[in-house]
């Protein structure tokens, strides 16, 4: 699988490729992906808990993504080298941040692990694909080129 920098086109790409989802919009007009009913890939609006330490301008592109369990959340946002946050407004929910302006330094095939894990800790748990080397997603085997939509 390729290496390439993962973007925000591919998070609307990978969650809505995934089954059983529905995508709604906020009332600013945000994309939420949902499998019955319930939120697993999130782009928030700006909103003083994830804020320029700073500046304390709030950040216009963070995506809320859920993860499998409370210690998944943690090896991600407790990595130095991850550009997985939280905020205090998430404590005890099994969700992490991340900025639209660092999905760079995730794969494609590493943010399509995050997205197809969000999803089976909302409740579906499809048989994806095992082949050594594949993704588990029902995603095409190299990623689409970079560039596309944006959030």
């Amino acid at each position: 699988m390729s290496r390439r920098a993962a973007t925000a086109a591919d998070v609307h790409d990978l969650a809505e490729a995934m089954p059983h989802v529905s995508v709604i919009y906020g009332p600013k007009g945000n994309p939420v992906y949902q499998v019955g009913g319930k939120s697993f890939v999130f782009f928030r609006t700006p909103r003083p808990d994830a804020a320029d330490p700073d500046t304390g301008e709030r950040y216009d592109d963070v995506i809320m993504i859920w993860v499998g369990s409370e210690a998944d959340k943690l090896a991600l946002v407790d990595d130095q080298d991850s550009p997985f946050f939280s905020t205090p407004h998430f404590d005890g929910h099994p969700s992490v941040l991340i900025r639209a302006g660092r999905l760079g330094e995730l794969s494609y095939a590493e943010l399509a692990e995050v997205v197809q894990d969000a999803l089976a800790r909302a409740g579906v748990r499809p048989a994806w694909p095992t082949v050594a080397g594949q993704p588990r997603v029902s995603v095409s085997p190299q990623p689409p080129p970079a560039g596309g939509r944006s959030a």
